[in-house]
């Protein structure tokens, strides 16, 4: 096959890239806990020490500690993840993204930047949806969170025990790893969780048989006795009191729905050690925060929501780590892969890759990893990427040959960022999605890590260990050119056109604007955010290992208070 075979498929195809797992709607089967049950089977009033909002990969293993000594509801807008195949597998990586029907465990939403986006709908959250790889956060991001790092260690460890497993590292990625170790991007530091300046390979949430452990399987830990967990139950509203007018608001319950629109409502028990916790992500979060009145007031009146407390930085700071990736079609069939070597660059970049024969097309045309169905299409700018525009390279796509699918993807992600945007209402709907912008690159700083990341992309690509599986008549620059559909670019311009997301969106409800560091938010008592909105900048190359951390350490940390204040009564 000639270059303008590839040329054609490429001019199709190009920057279109996997996402995190998200999950096919599929009729739920097996019930892993006997405390799990539909919230339509849950009593109108029910009375909790603990209510935490979100069984997502913060909320379930708060969850699971705090159900140790207390009396815990946990509350999940979505379903199970247990019994989906397209959840468990590996091999179904692709196929559910394209699912966006309003049972789908993954929720899709768009930017106003223009970049399609998605968040989680399911127990066990984005450990559910995404690519599986584990690496903790960075001793210094530790020591600058403020986080004790004697707990922050155990904490890991109890998570990786039930969750973590080592990946098999098979040819693609090993090409990718000797590539850049080739590109400079040294010492080689073997297999570790650690989040250190070379080369990699990390850990991975799918074991030996390629499925996927979740954040849902540290529930393993909870005392059943001591929780209750509600699948299909929307909060609506945090409800507060207030004892005297010029006191602090008090949160004492919840406002949610079960999957009927049934009404309930649950409440804390006396006491003052008594806490409602939101750990409803990055969107979720904040949204919920300004539907309960705690948000900036001109906002909330917009919104005709009664203010419990005017607070600004509400949906501030929301950031996204822009990623963007460069296909490269291969001479020979790849494993599949997912994210397993990672190079850490001591300029902000990080570069990863994944691959697979064919990305798994199947016979609902999904085409796996490809999908633009999924909205990972980057052959456009952002605000190009219509539904119109989607529906002509689904079209393309289905006219190819399976040749055109086989290859792998090596990808850029900065860390930081330095850019932010913000988050709105867009009504008091909870269901639906807010108003989010990300202003991608909108720092300088953040395009020049990009552009200096798609330099080691390029050098790993000529690299002689990444030769098999390149055609020897395609060069880097040639690949980046029809990525962007354009025969020259300069890499500031691809950086921007072809910009996507990797799903590590954060910010929101951050540490010293919204909530102090004990995750307390300011203003208010009883009443906590624990979550990846609180986090400033993300921790590591991924950040679910340290958001499953936090559910624990945080669990912990609250239990130790509650034993000193019960034992200096």
């Amino acid at each position: 096959m000639g270059v303008w075979f590839w040329r054609l498929i490429l001019l199709s195809l190009a920057g279109i890239i996997f996402s995190p797992k998200h999950c096919v709607s599929q009729k739920e089967t097996g019930r892993k806990y006997k405390f799990m049950q539909d919230a339509t089977s849950a009593p109108r009033t029910s009375y909790y020490d603990y209510i935490i909002i979100g069984g997502g990969t913060a909320g379930c293993p708060l969850a699971a500690t705090l159900s140790q000594n207390h009396n815990v509801l946990m509350l999940e807008r979505g379903g199970s993840p247990y019994g989906n195949p397209n959840i468990t597998n590996l091999s179904a990586f692709g196929d559910p993204l394209s699912d966006t029907s309003l049972s789908s465990p993954a929720q899709r939403f768009i930017s106003e930047d223009g970049v399609i986006n998605s968040r989680a709908r399911v127990l066990g959250g984005g450990s559910c949806i995404n690519a599986g790889f584990y690496t903790r956060a960075s001793r210094r991001y530790v020591r600058e969170t403020g986080w004790e790092e004697k707990l922050v260690n155990e904490s890991y460890k109890w998570v990786e025990r039930v969750v973590v497993f080592r990946p098999p590292v098979l040819q693609f990625q090993s090409a990718v790893r000797d590539g850049l170790l080739e590109a400079g991007v040294l010492p080689y530091n073997g297999y570790t969780f650690d989040h250190i300046y070379g080369t990699k390979v990390g850990g991975t949430i799918f074991d030996q048989n390629g499925h996927r452990h979740t954040a849902a399987d540290l529930l393993e830990y909870a005392n059943s006795d001591g929780i209750t967990l509600l699948l299909h139950a929307t909060v609506y509203r945090i409800l507060f009191t207030k004892e005297r007018s010029n006191s602090r608001p008090v949160a004492y319950g919840v406002v949610f729905k079960d999957a009927h629109g049934l009404e309930h409502r649950a409440y804390l028990k006396q006491g003052t050690k008594s806490e409602i916790i939101v750990s409803a992500g990055a969107l979720g979060s904040p949204q919920l925060l300004m539907l309960s009145g705690i948000g900036p007031t001109h906002h909330l009146r917009e919104h005709n929501i009664d203010v419990v407390l005017d607070q600004p930085l509400v949906g501030r700071g929301m950031k996204d780590n822009p990623m963007n990736a460069v296909f490269i079609p291969s001479p020979t069939p790849t494993e599949v892969s997912l994210i397993q070597v990672v190079g850490i660059t001591n300029f902000g970049s990080y570069i990863e890759a994944a691959s697979g024969e064919n990305f798994n097309r199947d016979s609902q045309q999904n085409f796996g990893m490809f999908s633009p169905k999924i909205g990972q299409f980057s052959k456009l700018p952002p605000k190009q990427r219509t539904p119109e525009a989607l529906a002509k390279a689904i079209e393309k796509m289905e006219s190819l040959q399976e040749e055109a699918f086989q290859g792998g993807f090596i990808l850029e992600k900065i860390n930081g960022p330095i850019s932010k945007g913000h988050l709105e209402l867009r009504n008091t709907d909870p269901n639906e999605n807010p108003l989010v912008t990300f202003n991608y690159f909108q720092d300088p700083r953040d395009l020049e890590k990009c552009i200096q990341g798609i330099r080691i992309i390029e050098k790993i690509i000529d690299s002689k260990a990444f030769s098999p599986f390149k055609y020897n008549n395609m060069s880097a620059s040639s690949l980046i050119n029809m990525t962007a559909n354009r025969t020259s670019i300069s890499l500031a311009q691809f950086c921007r056109d072809t910009v996507m997301t990797i799903w590590h969106y954060h910010g929101g409800c951050q540490v010293g604007r919204v909530v102090d560091r004990n995750y307390k938010v300011l203003g208010v008592d009883a009443l906590r955010v624990i979550d990846g909105s609180t986090f400033n900048y993300s921790p590591g190359t991924n950040p679910q290992a340290t958001v499953m951390m936090l559910g624990r350490y945080m669990g912990v940390k609250i239990l130790q208070e509650r034993l000193v204040a019960d034992e200096t009564k």
